[in-house]
């Protein structure tokens, strides 16, 4: 596997995503999420949490915490220049995620089983992890 660079996230981001709901710069409805790759070449991104992405009040939806979580898996793989599509994602709620409270979201490459991608990702809040979520994603050529 490639090692990640920023210019290979941008690059394969703006040619696979080009109107991603959550990370293009095109949609002004989308939640412009910039992530950045890490250190320990996985990526991470900052979310505002506001809350017009509410469900219960006073806390962030669950769907917009999976497509945070989702949105930071694919961004890993594009910065490692693959460009897969989630096969199944597994999310563990650990604590709720407050709105009108920043929070981090990341993600990494545990391992790849051909054809198959294993990532793992994070959102934390006031340093804390709340969400967990682990995923397989399959080359988009294959589908």
């Amino acid at each position: 596997m490639t090692l990640p660079t920023q210019q290979a996230l941008e690059a394969t981001r703006k040619q696979e995503h080009p109107d991603c709901i959550s990370c293009s710069r095109n949609d002004s409805l989308g939640l412009g999420l910039d992530f950045h790759v890490r250190e320990d070449n996985g990526v991470e991104a900052r979310f505002a949490c506001d809350r017009m992405y509410q469900g219960y009040p006073g806390y962030l939806h669950g769907g917009i915490t999976s497509l945070l979580l989702d949105s930071a898996m694919a961004n890993c793989l594009f910065a490692h220049r693959k460009s897969a599509v989630t096969a199944r994602l597994i999310l563990r709620f650990l604590l709720p995620v407050a709105v009108d409270r920043p929070a981090l979201v990341r993600a990494w490459i545990r391992e790849y089983e051909p054809p198959l991608y294993v990532l793992e990702a994070e959102l934390v809040q006031n340093g804390q992890t709340l969400v967990k979520a682990s995923a397989k994603f399959i080359n988009r050529d294959l589908i």
